[in-house]
Formats: structure tokens, C-alpha cells, sequence
């Protein structure tokens, strides 16, 4: 089975980032979600969507679930995965994009 997705953290947090982010925080009164907040929010919908996918057809296996549910879950899952994927090859993209910036 899938295992649940843990908390991301950054490789080396940086004071002076997190002193300009709470200043603008306290600034603007209002805190808002964090970039690896919403990459953990989406990974974790992506596993849920495969989960519930996987359980269905578990359970179609056995009888207790119609074929149309378990296509429909097993679709969406795998556009939640193709999502998370394409996600992920920007990041990446991304980072080696900027690890090319000269200093």
C-alpha cells in the first residue's frame, strides 16, 4: 500500500530569507501558504486520489464496488499522478535553470 507523504523542508533554510519573509508577513498582516506547503497539500491529494483508487479496486475485486466507480477513480488518479509529474519535471527544471545563473 502507499505510504503517507511527510512534511517538506528546506535543504538549507536561510535566516535572512525567513527574517524578509516574517517582516513581510508582519507587514501585510495576513501570512499566506508556503511554495512547499502547497507542493505537500498537492502530493498529498495525489496520494489520497491513489489510495481511494486502490481501495476500490480492491473492492471491486471482491464484488462490493461497480466497474464505472473504480474506472472513474483509477482516471482520476492517474491524472492527479500525470499532474504531480509534470509538476515536478518544472521544478526540477527550474533548479537546474537557475543553478546555471552565473554568480
Amino acid at each position: 500500500m502507499l505510504q503517507a507523504l511527510g512534511a517538506l523542508t528546506p535543504l538549507s533554510p536561510s535566516s535572512n530569507a525567513t527574517a524578509s519573509s516574517n517582516a513581510a508577513a508582519s507587514t501585510s498582516g495576513q501570512v499566506g501558504a508556503s511554495f512547499a506547503d502547497l507542493v505537500a497539500a498537492a502530493a498529498g491529494h495525489t496520494v489520497g486520489a491513489m489510495r481511494g483508487a486502490e481501495q476500490l479496486s480492491v473492492e471491486a475485486l471482491q464484488g462490493q464496488a461497480d466497474v464505472r466507480e473504480v474506472v472513474d477513480a483509477v482516471m482520476s488518479a492517474e491524472q492527479s499522478f500525470q499532474a504531480a509529474v509534470a509538476i515536478r519535471d518544472k521544478i526540477v527544471t527550474a533548479y537546474l535553470e537557475v543553478s546555471r545563473m552565473a554568480i
